[in-house]
C-alpha cells in the first residue's frame, strides 16, 4: 500500500457550469444549518461551562461512560462533515469533561474505562474515532490512541488484557485496570431492574424458570447466584465481542502507521479464524485462558458472555466480527479479510427455517439447540458489499426476503428498534436499506426523501429536548430505563443526528453503532479554511458507486461566494483517484483530467456546480487520519519517566 502522495501537488480542476441549486442541495445546506444550531442548544441544555454534564452526584457500578460519550460524539462527526468551526473545540472540551466526570464517579481510570465489555467500549470509543476524523489531530489524540491501544496489545503493564502467546484477550470484561476475572454485585447494580425482563444468562440458575424468558435480577438470592455463576463460567477467557478492540488498535494505526498495530489486528482476527475452524465452521463464544473452547463452560462452545445464548445472541456475534473484518480489510486492502464474517453469515443462513410462511434464521443457541428464529438482518452484508463491491456479498443481500419496502425511509423514535420495520435504530440510524437501494439505482427519490426526514428528525428531537421531561434538573435518581434519569438519556434527547449527510455526501452507510469505524468512499476538506468538511454553501451528493469509480455532484449554492473543496479518496485516504471526468450532460463529450492522487481540489465559483466521475484504485494507500496539509508534529509523542 502506497503512502507517496505529496501534499504540495494536489491536482486542481474548476467548475464552469452555472446551475440553479437543486432542491436536495438547498435542503442539505438547510440541514447543516439546523444541526449547527441544534448542537449549541443541546450543549447549553445539558452541560456546564467546563464541559461536564448536568447530572447526578454519584453513579455506581461498572456501566457508565459509554452513554454520555455516545450522546455527544456527533459534535465531532458533524464538524467533520462541514458543521460549524466552533464544534471542533466544543467536542474536545466535552470529551475531556465526560472523561473527568466519570473518573470522579469511579468508572474511568487513566482516561479509559477501568473495566467493562467491548459492546459498551465499542459504543463509547466511537467518540475518539470521530475526533481523529475531526482533524487536525492533536498531540492528545495521538498520545491517547497509542496508550489506549497498548492496553490491548500487551504493552501496558497496568492493563495486561492480552495474552500474546495464546492470542486472546483474557476476559470478557477488561479495561485500563486489566482483565476483570471476578465481577461483584455492585458492578451490575444499575441494571438489575432492567435485566429482570431479559433472558437468564444460564439455563440452570437456582430459582429461575429459564423457559419463561425472564430472570429476576432484582431478587437478592437469584442475583447472588448469577454473580457467582458468571465468575465461574463467563469472566475468564476470550469472547467474539472482544473483536471490537480491533477498532481501538486500528485507530492507533491510523494515527501512527506503526506496523505493530496492523500485525496485532491481523493476528487477533486469525486466532478467531482458527477457533472457528476448530469448531467446525461456527465461531465459538467462549475460549478459556489456555485457548481451549468451552474451558469453563463444560466444553460447550455456546453460552459465553454476550454470546450465542445471552443476552442478544447473533447480533453481538456478527457485529464485532464484521467490524474486525472491515478493519483488517482497511489496513491491508485484502478483501479476503472479510471472509470470517461472510462465513458466519452463510452458516447462519444455512440454519434457516420456514416459520409462519417466512424464512427465519436462529439468533440464539440453547443447550437444546438453535432457537429464537428471526428475519435475517440485511445491514451486515450491506456493510461488507459497500467495502468489497463483490458479487458474492450482493448475493448475500439479495437472498434475504424483503419483509417490508426497503425503499421506505423511517424517522427513528428512539435508539433501539423500529416497531414497524424491525430495523435497528441504535444511534438513530435506521435507513441503511433504502440507502442501499438508492446507491444501486432502485430508489431515485431517496436523497430528497431522507434529507426531509432528517430535518423532521431534528425537529422531533428538539421538541423532546425542550420539554419538561428533557430538563436535566427534573430527572430523578433512578436507574430504570423507563425513567429519564437513566444513563441513556442523552442519546434520546440528542438532536445531532445526520444519517442522511453521511450517506449522501460520503457515499457509505453510517458506522456500526457498537464500535465500527466510519467507512465510506470519499470525504471533504475546505481548501480555503484548511479544515475538514464541506465548505460553507457547498452541497455534495454521491450518486453512484462501482468497484472502480465514484460519481458525485457538487453544488455551490451561493451566488456571491467562490468556494474550493478538496475531495479525499476514502474516509481515511485509503483509495487513489486515477482520472476525473466532467459528466455534465448525457451523451456529451466528457472532459477528462488525470489525477493520480488521493486528493483532488475542485474550485466552485459562485453559483456553479459539477457532476464528476472519478475513477479510482481502491485500497491503494495506507489509511490514516492525515489531512491535505502537512502536520509537522505527526511523529511527536511524549515519554514519561523510566524508573
Amino acid at each position: 500500500m502506497s503512502t507517496s502522495n505529496s501534499r504540495h501537488a494536489i491536482p486542481r480542476i474548476s467548475a464552469a457550469r452555472q446551475v440553479v441549486p437543486p432542491q436536495w442541495a438547498l435542503t442539505e445546506r438547510l440541514l447543516i444549518d439546523q444541526l449547527n444550531k441544534a448542537a449549541f442548544e443541546f450543549v447549553e441544555r445539558y452541560t456546564r461551562p467546563d464541559g461536564t454534564l448536568i447530572w447526578r452526584e454519584d453513579w455506581p457500578g461498572m456501566d457508565g461512560s459509554d452513554d454520555p460519550y455516545e450522546g455527544f460524539m456527533n459534535l465531532a462527526l458533524l464538524y467533520m462533515l462541514g458543521g460549524s468551526s466552533e464544534l471542533h473545540g466544543l467536542a474536545r472540551k466535552i470529551w475531556e469533561g465526560i472523561t473527568w466526570q466519570w473518573t470522579e464517579y469511579g468508572q474511568i481510570h487513566r482516561e479509559f474505562d477501568a473495566y467493562y465489555d467491548w459492546m459498551h467500549h465499542g459504543e463509547g470509543y466511537l467518540f475518539t474515532y470521530f475526533l481523529g476524523l475531526a482533524g487536525p489531530v492533536t498531540l492528545k489524540d495521538r498520545q491517547r490512541a497509542v496508550r489506549f491501544a497498548g492496553m490491548y496489545t500487551g504493552e501496558d503493564k497496568e492493563a495486561l488484557n492480552y495474552d500474546a502467546e495464546h492470542k486472546l484477550i483474557r476476559s470478557a470484561i477488561s479495561g485500563s485496570m486489566g482483565p476483570r476475572f471476578e465481577v461483584t454485585e455492585e458492578d451490575w447494580s444499575t441494571h438489575r431492574g432492567i435485566l429482570d425482563d431479559y433472558l437468564a444468562p444460564y439455563e440452570d440458575i437456582p430459582g429461575v424458570d429459564f423457559a419463561s424468558g425472564k430472570c429476576a435480577w432484582s431478587n437478592d438470592e437469584v442475583y447472588a447466584n448469577i454473580i457467582r455463576m458468571m465468575n465461574e463460567r463467563m469472566t475468564r477467557g476470550d469472547v467474539p465481542l472482544n473483536l471490537n478492540a480491533t477498532g481501538l488498535v486500528t485507530n492507533a494505526f491510523l494515527h501512527t502507521n506503526d506496523e505493530k498495530y496492523r500485525a496485532w489486528v491481523l493476528d487477533y482476527l486469525a486466532a478467531w479464524e482458527e477457533r472457528t475452524r476448530q469448531n467446525g465452521g461456527i465461531i465459538p463464544d467462549n475460549v478459556g485462558l489456555s485457548g481451549e473452547i468451552g474451558e469453563y463452560n463444560d466444553g460447550k462452545w455456546w453460552g459465553g458472555y454476550y454470546g450465542w445464548r445471552w443476552p442478544h445472541g447473533f447480533m453481538t456475534i456478527i457485529e464485532p466480527l464484521t467490524n474486525a473484518c472491515m478493519n483488517a480489510a482497511l489496513i491491508t486492502g485484502d478483501m479476503k479479510k472479510l471472509d470470517l464474517a461472510r462465513q458466519q453469515l452463510d452458516e447462519n443462513w444455512a440454519l434457516r427455517e420456514e416459520q409462519d410462511g417466512e424464512l427465519r434464521v436462529p439468533y440464539k443457541r440453547f443447550d437444546a439447540g438453535w432457537t429464537d428464529y428471526r428475519k435475517a438482518a440485511p445491514q451486515y452484508p450491506v456493510y461488507l458489499w459497500t467495502m468489497s463491491m463483490a458479487d458474492e456479498d450482493m448475493e448475500r443481500i439479495d437472498r434475504i426476503p424483503k419483509d417490508h419496502d426497503w425503499n421506505q425511509v423511517i424517522i427513528p423514535k428512539l435508539s433501539g428498534t423500529d416497531k414497524k420495520t424491525k430495523r435497528n435504530t441504535k444511534h438513530y440510524i435506521g435507513n441503511t436499506q433504502p440507502w442501499f437501494q438508492y446507491i444501486r439505482g432502485l430508489n431515485p427519490d431517496y436523497p430528497q426523501t431522507i434529507l426531509d426526514a432528517n430535518v423532521e428528525l431534528v425537529a422531533q428531537q428538539l421538541t423532546k429536548m425542550r420539554s419538561e421531561a428533557g430538563d436535566p434538573y427534573n430527572w430523578a435518581n433512578q436507574f430504570s430505563d423507563d425513567d429519564f434519569s437513566s444513563i441513556h438519556i442523552w442519546q434520546e434527547m440528542c438532536p445531532i443526528y445526520m444519517e442522511s449527510l453521511v450517506q449522501l455526501t460520503l457515499g457509505g452507510p453510517m458506522h456500526i453503532s457498537h464500535g465500527g469505524l466510519q467507512h465510506a468512499r470519499v470525504r471533504y476538506y475546505d481548501a480555503d479554511a484548511k479544515r475538514p468538511g464541506l465548505p460553507e454553501s457547498v452541497a455534495a451528493l454521491v450518486k453512484d458507486l462501482t468497484a472502480q469509480s465514484v460519481t458525485l455532484e457538487l453544488v455551490n449554492t451561493s451566488q456571491f461566494d467562490n468556494r474550493s473543496v478538496i475531495i479525499q479518496a476514502g474516509t481515511f485516504g485509503e483509495h487513489q483517484f486515477k482520472e476525473v471526468y466532467f459528466v455534465e450532460a448525457v451523451n456529451s463529450s466528457n472532459e477528462k483530467s488525470v489525477v493520480n492522487h488521493k486528493w483532488l481540489q475542485v474550485d466552485l465559483p459562485a453559483g456553479t456546480g459539477a457532476s464528476l466521475l472519478l475513477t479510482m484504485n481502491r485500497y491503494a494507500n495506507a489509511p490514516s487520519y492525515d489531512m491535505p496539509w502537512a502536520d509537522r508534529e505527526k511523529d511527536v509523542l511524549l515519554e514519561g519517566r523510566k524508573q
